[in-house]
């Protein structure tokens, strides 16, 4: 009889085994739930109606940005928000400029970031996955200047792991050229942030809430887009009735932001 019953239990671990092998190839993932941007036309183009929660995200720059990382960490940091009324939020730096009274008015708690700089590449990666396997951490957000394929598949193990969320911003920050990128990635979505002209609210004058370009380059179970997006002006973390820090000015390549303003001849 004991032996009977060993058999059964090898069988059913063997059972087990072979189901989370299949999942892995499949590329299943646990589903630990997605955060909505509010806008149909944003949400829409992601995987679950939202930015997808217990995964990590690729988000890049352009031009002077790859190097400062300016904007990327602008926006990372308003999508980070909401996640710190779950837990803190670790910032991996390679560079030690990160201004944290920038970040909170941007609706950021500073109260519940924790920043490491990292020596290098290597040490950077290696504190993203020790701090996203760590009970109580939310949210974690580091600057890598490239992850190759093992270290993104290592990277989704630890957000499965509690569940947290990883943000990579692709950052060289001391310039110099760039290292040579991987053909594949375990992102599950990727972006390119760049800044854009702000516009005061009518009827005011100087500068109004910062504006975001942004694209999707790419999104897994989902579809690429591109928007034009804005901070907003009153986002408060701890509230639960602001659906999300950023809102929807237009969709990317849509002119009719402004009406016209006719042209005038100075004498």
């Amino acid at each position: 009889m004991s032996d009977f019953r060993g058999q059964i239990a090898r069988e059913q671990g063997l059972a087990a085994v072979r189901a989370k092998i299949a999942a892995l190839e499949s590329g299943a993932r646990p589903d630990h739930g997605v955060l909505p941007f509010g806008d149909a036309r944003i949400d829409a183009c992601l995987p679950g109606g939202g930015l997808p929660l217990g995964r990590w995200h690729e988000i890049g720059g352009e031009a002077m940005e790859v190097e400062t990382a300016a904007a990327p960490a602008a926006f990372t940091a308003l999508v980070a928000a909401p996640l710190a009324r779950r837990g803190e939020v670790v910032w991996v730096l390679r560079r030690d400029d990160l201004w944290a009274p920038g970040l909170a008015g941007l609706g950021f708690p500073p109260e519940r970031l924790i920043q490491v700089c990292a020596r290098d590449e290597a040490e950077a990666l290696s504190v993203m996955e020790d701090a996203l396997a760590t009970v109580g951490v939310a949210a974690v957000v580091g600057e890598v200047e490239a992850c190759d394929l093992t270290a993104g598949r290592r990277l989704q193990l630890a957000c499965e792991k509690r569940a947290a969320t990883g943000f990579l911003i692709r950052r060289r920050p001391y310039g110099g050229a760039a290292k040579r990128e991987a053909t594949g990635s375990a992102a599950a979505t990727r972006w390119r942030i760049a800044s854009a002209p702000s516009e005061p609210p009518a009827g005011e004058f100087g500068l109004g809430a910062p504006r975001f370009r942004v694209e999707l380059e790419r999104c897994r179970g989902g579809q690429t887009g591109g928007w034009l997006l804005e901070a907003a002006q009153a986002y408060d973390w701890e509230m639960t009735d602001v659906a999300h820090p950023l809102r929807l000015v237009a969709d990317l390549g849509d002119r009719q932001l402004a009406p016209a303003q006719p042209l005038r001849r100075v004498a």
